[in-house]
């Protein structure tokens, strides 16, 4: 049905610009019922797009600041591999402080999410350990050697409590800052995984010193090499990796 689907958030419902960001699908900001929403079609399950759904509505009650689902007419929070959620006021991180105010953020939604369950079809980076796919990760589709590094980097991180973290939090785009709130966007890549591999962000602003920040940064680029891998960022990435 593609963005045909739209319509099923009434008649009025259209679609304005395109708009950058999001991983996994074609992302445009929208007017619902005369408000702006932001509108996000792709090929996800229906399980994944129930298990984001969910959880941005757990972490709404919980006091997060995050995107919400608005619901067809119908009640459907999603239809037909389309999702249109409340569109986030503010801007990026720019100073030290702001990143520390993000930091806090996310730390706050490890707390909340350490019995969550994992995103279907997803895999963790200490998963990984064994498993060779897992969504948009194909170990096996990676050059000779640069499996066994990813591998040595996630193996510091066995054993660990996990949570549900964002997944890609240091990139400016995925805030939205306002003196009161930070709200972080962009959900696609959240899981089920270590929290340290969110909190690598400018300015250190989570405060993780020494061995403690050389495995999460270690462990961090390896999976955006996993993940992305196939383009330059990926490439760039996986150079960051020591050799085993």
């Amino acid at each position: 049905m593609g963005w045909e689907a739209l319509g099923l958030w009434g008649e009025d419902a259209v679609r304005i610009e395109p708009l950058t960001g999001g991983s996994s699908g074609d992302v445009w900001s929208l007017r619902i019922h005369g408000k702006r929403a932001v509108g996000r079609l792709g090929t996800r399950s229906d399980a994944d797009l129930a298990w984001e759904a969910g959880l941005m509505q757990y972490l709404d009650r919980a006091g997060l600041t995050v995107p919400l689902p608005i619901p067809t007419e119908d009640g459907l929070l999603f239809a037909d591999g389309l999702t249109v959620m409340t569109y986030m006021e503010g801007g990026p991180p720019e100073t030290a402080a702001d990143w520390r105010r993000v930091a806090d953020t996310l730390r706050q939604l490890h707390r909340l999410t350490q019995d969550w369950p994992q995103r279907p079809g997803w895999r963790s980076s200490t998963d990984l350990l064994q498993a060779e796919t897992g969504t948009r990760i194909d170990l096996a589709a990676m050059p000779p050697g640069a499996t066994e590094r990813c591998r040595a980097a996630w193996a510091r991180l066995a054993g660990r409590q996990t949570c549900v973290v964002h997944g890609n939090p240091d990139n400016p785009g995925n805030i939205r800052m306002t003196a009161e709130r930070v709200a972080l966007i962009d959900w696609d890549e959240s899981r089920l995984d270590v929290p340290d591999l969110d909190l690598v962000l400018p300015y250190n602003a989570a405060g993780l010193e020494g061995e403690a920040h050389d495995i999460a940064a270690q462990a961090a680029a390896a999976w955006e090499a996993a993940v992305c891998w196939g383009d330059d960022y990926a490439i760039k990435r996986l150079a960051e990796v020591r050799a085993v």
